[in-house]
C-alpha cells in the first residue's frame, strides 16, 4: 500500500455524496453536488428588479460625502438620519487593561544541553480500530493505515519535539490532511479527521507535567466500491485488450493505487500489442452515496495498430547506420510492434559502450502496412561516447603468485564495432603481450569475430614454456542483456612452444619445441539465472579440441572436457552450488603431449587447498608433471548478507596418466571464503587447507580474484 495519489479522490472531507444525488470525482478529485439537482432561490427576474438603476450620465461627477450625507437624509421617511449607537464612538480599552494570563511554554519544556528550549509532545490516532476495510483483493486495517501513516507523518518525524506550539500546531494539520487522503486513498471518500491539542495537566506548584497530546480522531466511514467500468475509446485488436489491461473489477474497492497501477498498465500493453501512440485520458469517478459505489470512465485514445518501419538515425553524433541498428535489432521491418522489442533493442546498444545517449521513439507515418496497419518508424537518437578504455585486473593464488593484467581497447576503431585491443600479463611467474581485433555483433546480434595474436612467457613447477600464438575464433555468447539458453564457439589455434620438463628416459629436464594446430570447440546449454553469480539453475558444457603436433614423431589426439555446475536457493540468503569436470586426452602418450597442453589439477579454479598445477603424477622431484585425464568436483555453501557474503567449501579431485579417468586416489580441500558483492560481480577471498596433507604441500592456500569459483 502505497501513498494515495491526489489523481484519484484523495481528500475525503472535501468529497459531497448527499441523498440527493451523486458526486463526481475527477482528475482534481473534488466532489460537487449535481447542478440539475439544486433550485434557485429567487427567479431572475426578482434579482434584476432588486438591483438600483444605473444613472444615465456615467460620466456625471461623484459628489462628496455632504452631498452622500443630503441624499440618505432625503431619501429617510421622516427626514432624519437614524440614530448612531454610541458604542461606536467609544473608544477602545487598551490591552494593558484585559486580565489575562499569558501563555507560558516553559511549563512544558525542556532544555537541551545548550540552554534552547523544546515543546515536547505525543500524538495517538483513535477511530481506526474498526476500520471496515476486510476485502478479498485489497484488504486494509489499522495496521495498514497506521504504517503508513507514521512513514510519512509530520508528526512522526518530529519525533515528540518541537520549537514552540506553533509548529506543533502545523504539523497537527498536516498530519490531519495526510490520513484523510489515505484513507480516501482505500475507498472512504466520507472519511473525516478532527485534531485537537490537550496540555498537560498543572501541578499543585503551578509546574507543568508530562508533555502535549495530539489526539487525531478519525470517522473513516463506508468504503465505496466500483460501479460500472467503461473504456471511451474505438475498437481495438483484440477487443478485449484495454479490458485484460485493466486488472480492477466491479465491486472491489476503490483503491487509489490499484486504479493508478491498471491505468499505468493500459500505457504499457497497447504499445507492446501493436498501438505505440496510445493516449490514456482523465478518469471520471461518479460517487453515489446511496450505494456507495462509484461509476468509472476512462478515455482511451489507442491510435493507428502499427507495424515495425525503417529505421531512422538522428543526433550529431551518430555511431551506428540504420542497417547495423537492424542487424542487433530483434525484429523486421512489418512485423507487429512491439515496444519489448523496443527497449530491448535500446539496451543492447547501450551494451555496445559507444554512446553518451541513446533514445528510441515510434513515429507515425501514415503509410499503410495492411490488415488495416500503418508503419511506424523508430527513430533513434545517439550521441558518441568515448571509444576507448583501459581495464585492469589483478590476483594471487597459491603455486601460481600474483598476476595483474592490463588492456587498452578501442570499440570502434573498424565500425561498426570493430575493436582493436591490446593486452598485457605482468606476474611472478607469468608475463606475455598481445593483441586482438574482435568485431562484435558481426552479421548477427551477439555473434562475435575474433583474431588475436599473442607471446607469453610462463614458469611453472610442471614446466616453463615461451609460447607463440596465432588464433581466430567465431562464437555465439550470453550477455547480461541476454542470457541464453544454447552458447557455442569454433575456431582455430597455430601455437609454436618451447617448452622444459621433466624427461623420464634421460632423468633430466629437456627443451623440446612443438608446433601445433588446434581446432577447438565449446556448446554450452545454460538454465541459469545470472551469469556472474547464479542462484538457481544448471550449465552444461562440452569441449572439444582436436590437435596435431607437427614435426618429427607428428601426433594427432583429441582433447575432451565436460563440466556441469548446479545451484540451488535454499532460502533469501543461502545457496548451495556444485560443479562437476572430466577430462580426457586420447591419441598419443603423455609424453608427446606438449606440456602446456596436458591436463593439471588443484588451484583456485580447480582443487582448492592445493597449489596452482599440484595434483596428479609428479617427478623424483615431486614436480607435477601433468596427465591425460582429471576428475574434479566441489560443493559450496554460499551465504549472502547485504553486500556481503560467506561460502564454506569443499573440493576434491585427480589427475591420471592414462587417457579414461580412474576416480580412485582423490585428493580433497576444505576452506572457508568471503565475498564482496559488487555491481559487476563478487570480489573473492578464498583461503583453504588439504586434508591429510603430504610433504611439501602448503598448509594454507590463498586465492584472491574476480567472480565465484564456479
Amino acid at each position: 500500500m502505497g501513498l494515495p495519489s491526489p489523481l484519484l479522490a484523495q481528500t475525503g472531507a472535501d468529497v459531497s455524496t448527499g441523498a440527493s444525488g451523486p458526486a463526481h470525482v475527477g482528475q482534481d478529485g473534488a466532489g460537487a453536488q449535481d447542478p440539475a439537482a439544486q433550485e434557485p432561490i429567487i427567479s431572475d427576474e426578482e434579482f434584476d428588479s432588486s438591483i438600483p438603476p444605473i444613472d444615465a450620465d456615467p460620466d456625471a461627477p461623484m459628489g462628496s460625502v455632504a452631498d452622500w450625507e443630503a441624499q440618505a437624509r432625503a431619501a429617510e421617511p421622516l427626514g432624519e438620519p437614524p440614530a448612531i449607537d454610541p458604542e461606536i464612538d467609544r473608544p477602545l480599552t487598551p490591552l494593558q487593561a484585559f486580565d489575562v494570563e499569558a501563555f507560558d511554554e516553559s511549563r512544558y519544556t525542556e532544555a537541551d544541553d545548550g540552554g534552547s528550549a523544546e515543546v515536547r509532545y505525543g500524538y495517538r490516532l483513535e477511530g481506526l480500530d474498526n476500520l471496515s476495510g476486510e476485502d478479498e483483493v485489497a484488504p486494509v486495517g489499522a495496521s495498514d493505515v497506521k504504517a503508513l501513516f507514521r512513514s510519512l507523518s509530520a508528526l512522526e518525524e518530529g519525533k515528540g519535539k518541537a520549537a514552540n506550539g506553533a509548529m506543533i500546531n502545523a504539523r497537527l494539520q498536516s498530519d490531519q490532511t495526510l490520513l484523510a487522503d489515505i484513507l480516501s486513498g482505500q475507498g472512504f471518500f466520507d472519511a473525516t479527521v478532527q485534531g485537537s491539542l490537550e496540555l498537560p495537566e498543572q501541578a499543585a506548584d503551578g509546574a507543568q507535567q508530562g508533555e502535549i497530546a495530539v489526539l487525531l480522531q478519525a470517522t473513516p466511514g463506508p468504503r465505496y466500491r466500483l460501479g460500472a467500468i467503461r473504456f471511451d475509446a474505438p475498437p481495438v485488436t483484440p477487443p478485449d485488450l484495454i479490458e485484460k489491461a485493466f486488472a480492477p473489477k466491479s465491486g472491489e474497492p476503490i483503491v487509489a493505487d490499484r486504479i493508478l497501477g491498471a491505468e499505468a498498465n493500459i500505457a504499457v500493453k497497447l504499445p507492446e500489442n501493436g498501438y505505440p501512440f496510445v493516449e490514456v485520458g482523465e478518469r471520471d469517478i461518479l460517487l453515489d452515496a446511496a450505494t456507495r459505489t462509484g461509476d468509472y470512465t476512462l478515455p482511451v485514445t489507442p491510435g493507428p495498430r502499427s507495424r515495425f518501419g525503417d529505421i531512422v538515425i538522428s543526433g550529431d553524433k551518430a555511431v551506428f547506420e540504420p542497417d547495423h541498428i537492424a542487424t542487433i535489432a530483434r525484429f523486421e521491418k512489418g512485423e507487429p510492434y512491439d515496444s519489448r522489442k523496443v527497449d530491448d533493442l535500446r539496451r543492447a546498444l547501450v551494451a555496445t559502450g559507444l554512446f553518451s545517449t541513446v533514445a528510441i521513439a515510434p513515429q507515425q507515418t501514415g503509410i499503410a502496412s495492411g490488415d488495416d496497419t500503418q508503419y511506424a518508424n523508430l527513430v533513434v537518437n545517439q550521441e558518441a561516447g568515448p571509444p576507448r578504455t583501459l581495464a585492469g585486473q589483478a590476483g594471487y593464488a597459491t603455486g601460481q603468485g600474483i598476476k595483474l593484467e592490463g588492456s587498452w581497447t578501442h570499440r570502434n576503431l573498424f565500425p561498426p564495432e570493430g575493436a582493436l585491443i591490446g593486452s598485457a600479463t605482468l606476474g611472478t611467474q607469468e608475463q606475455g603481450l598481445g593483441g586482438t581485433f574482435r568485431r562484435s555483433n558481426a552479421g548477427r546480434r551477439d555473434r562475435t569475430v575474433e583474431l588475436s595474436l599473442s607471446a607469453n612467457h610462463s614458469d611453472f613447477d610442471a614446466y616453463e614454456a615461451y609460447t607463440g600464438r596465432l588464433a581466430g575464433r567465431i562464437s555465439y555468447d550470453s550477455t547480461p542483456i541476454w542470457q541464453k539458453r544454447f552458447t557455442y564457439s569454433y575456431g582455430f589455434e597455430l601455437i609454436g612452444t618451447n617448452e622444459q620438463d621433466y624427461d623420464f628416459a634421460s632423468g633430466e629436464r629437456r627443451r623440446r619445441t612443438f608446433s601445433l594446430i588446434a581446432l577447438p570447440g565449446q556448446v554450452t546449454f545454460d538454465t541459469s539465472n545470472s551469469l556472474l553469480d547464479p542462484t538457481k539453475g544448471f550449465r552444461l558444457t562440452a569441449k572439444l579440441s582436436p590437435e596435431a603436433s607437427l614435426g618429427s614423431g607428428a601426433q594427432a589426439y583429441a582433447r575432451t572436457l565436460l563440466e556441469g555446475t548446479g545451484y540451488y536457493s535454499v532460502s533469501d540468503g543461502i545457496v548451495l552450488a556444485g560443479r562437476a569436470r572430466v577430462g580426457m586426452i586420447g591419441g598419443a602418450d603423455r609424453a608427446q603431449i606438449a606440456p602446456s597442453r596436458r591436463f593439471y589439477a588443484g588451484g583456485g579454479g580447480s582443487v582448492r587447498g592445493f597449489g596452482f598445477q599440484e595434483l596428479g603424477p609428479k617427478d623424483p622431484d615431486n614436480n607435477p608433471i601433468g596427465g591425460r585425464s582429471l576428475v574434479e568436483a566441489a560443493a559450496e555453501v554460499r551465504y549472502r548478507f547485504g553486500n556481503y557474503g560467506v561460502v564454506g567449501f569443499v573440493d576434491g579431485g585427480q589427475v591420471y596418466t592414462e587417457s579414461l579417468p580412474r576416480f580412485t586416489d582423490w585428493r580433497f580441500g576444505v576452506g572457508i571464503g568471503g565475498r564482496f558483492y559488487t555491481n559487476f560481480g563478487p570480489m573473492r577471498l578464498d583461503v583453504a587447507t588439504p586434508i591429510d596433507r603430504r610433504p611439501g604441500e602448503s598448509r594454507i592456500s590463498v586465492y584472491i580474484s574476480i567472480g565465484q569459483a564456479f
